[in-house]
């Protein structure tokens, strides 16, 4: 299932944000070789018993180990089952999500229960340990993942074996971003074009890592593998759809999104959540969707009045209705021949994302055709109109996930090497500049 993945020449080899990660916390936090560290050729870079710190990065930059450099490591106050069990207990209590799902289940207790079966080899508790103390948002973010994913889990009914492999993917589905520039995880910092390839190969470095561990189940690599597909097949790093994509990985693209909204919104995440959730039916498992609607549903009623709907409606309005009549603009002008979309190309992709866009907005009477028409409906409405507010930003949000994916498919668009080529250059042209 993932060997066409390993032959693109992706590892679980340490890399540089990786290693200036763990050398930078070295400086604050005791680390010690408890075994000598080499290279690939033999060459002894580091003795058995020294400590560790940051001016042994550059060395180590320089040359590929023999092993991981965390299969050598001795940290001091790392993170092991009781850490991880007192973070998440501590996320529950003062997380409303996480409060109302483990109140829907019972108590936190269940929710946490898996938790206390999952391995944590040297290795993984060390990549834990980098992570709390150099990114604590992505340590909290992956306690998030578990929590969610467990509630989802159990609701779904899966066995108490399952939840504990569920729990482990969950708790371990970023390890990849360890290795990745954290200027990513700046918002302003916008990656497009094939600058996205690092973006996609996460959660293949970190299914890597994982099978290295060689403690979890096979299901737990899987899911590690597709936590950012989609049932619609326009996820990634494999583009699978539907049946194709294992229970739980199901589980994990959900909690993937559920997590990352209310990491991203201060203000109505639930709202937004819940229309996210509606709105792109297709892309998410409507099973495990039904469980997470309801417990949103009292935090959208609390919070709509409150939401200020903003000024920037009608321009998001008018910028979803040029981008639509832009494309068909760039269709029309496509010689008669040329009109016909080749199966797998950039053209059938962009206009099919764009035709199940405009489709979505249509049933959810959201269309910028509808608009005005809509809003002389929802006069006095609040959670109608906050709902409308947040429709145009997710359509211009769901605009870009086009112009990225199209960039990542298919880099050599820029050529224009044919008609159906350059109509989708174009567009992307237009969208960027735009958005």
């Amino acid at each position: 299932m993932t060997e066409p993945l390993e032959s693109a020449g992706i590892d679980a080899a340490d890399g540089p944000h990786y290693l200036r990660a763990l050398t930078d916390m070295a400086d604050r936090r005791t680390v010690v070789a408890d075994a000598a560290i080499y290279t690939d050729n033999g060459i002894k870079l580091v003795e058995k018993g020294a400590r560790i710190d940051s001016r042994l990065y550059d060395r180590l930059v320089q040359h590929k180990l023999r092993e991981p450099i965390d299969r050598h490591l001795s940290i001091d106050m790392p993170v092991d089952g009781a850490a991880l069990l007192a973070a998440a207990q501590a996320l529950i209590e003062q997380d409303v999500l996480l409060g109302a799902m483990a109140q829907a289940v019972g108590a936190a207790a269940r929710l946490l229960a898996p938790l206390r079966s999952v391995p944590l080899p040297g290795p993984m508790a060390c990549k834990l340990t980098v992570m709390r103390e150099q990114r604590p948002e992505l340590f909290e973010h992956s306690l998030r993942m578990m929590t969610i994913a467990v509630f989802l889990g159990i609701k779904g009914g899966m066995t108490e074996r399952d939840c504990i492999a569920l729990a482990a993917a969950a708790l371990l589905h970023d390890l990849g971003v360890l290795h990745m520039d954290p200027a990513w995880s700046d918002p302003d910092h916008k990656v497009v074009g094939p600058q996205r390839k690092h973006l996609v190969a996460h959660p293949i470095t970190a299914m890597l890592m994982i099978r290295d561990a060689q403690v979890y189940p096979r299901a737990t690599e899987v899911a590690v593998l597709e936590h950012h597909e989609r049932m619609d097949g326009s996820g990634y790093p494999r583009g699978l759809a539907g049946a194709d994509i294992t229970p739980m990985g199901r589980v994990l693209l959900l909690a993937e999104v559920v997590a990352a909204f209310y990491e991203k919104y201060d203000d109505m995440p639930a709202q937004r959540l819940s229309l996210v959730l509606r709105l792109n039916h297709r892309k998410f498992p409507a099973a495990l969707v039904a469980s997470i609607l309801p417990l949103l549903q009292e935090e959208v009623a609390r919070d709509s009045a409150l939401m200020p709907l903003g000024n920037d409606a009608a321009r998001q309005i008018d910028l979803l209705a040029e981008a639509f009549a832009h494309w068909d603009q760039l269709k029309a002008a496509l010689p008669q021949g040329s009109r016909a979309a080749v199966a797998g190309s950039a053209f059938a992709f962009a206009d099919a994302r764009l035709l199940a866009l405009q489709k979505a907005l249509l049933e959810a009477g959201s269309h910028p055709q509808q608009q005005g028409e809509l809003m002389a409906h929802l006069q006095g409405d609040v959670v109608g109109l906050a709902e409308v507010a947040l429709v145009g930003r997710e359509a211009l949000w769901q605009l870009q996930s086009i112009l990225n994916a199209s960039h990542r498919r298919w880099p050599q668009l820029a050529d224009r090497a044919t008609p159906q080529d350059a109509a989708v250059a174009d567009w992307c042209d237009w969208a960027m500049a735009r958005l």
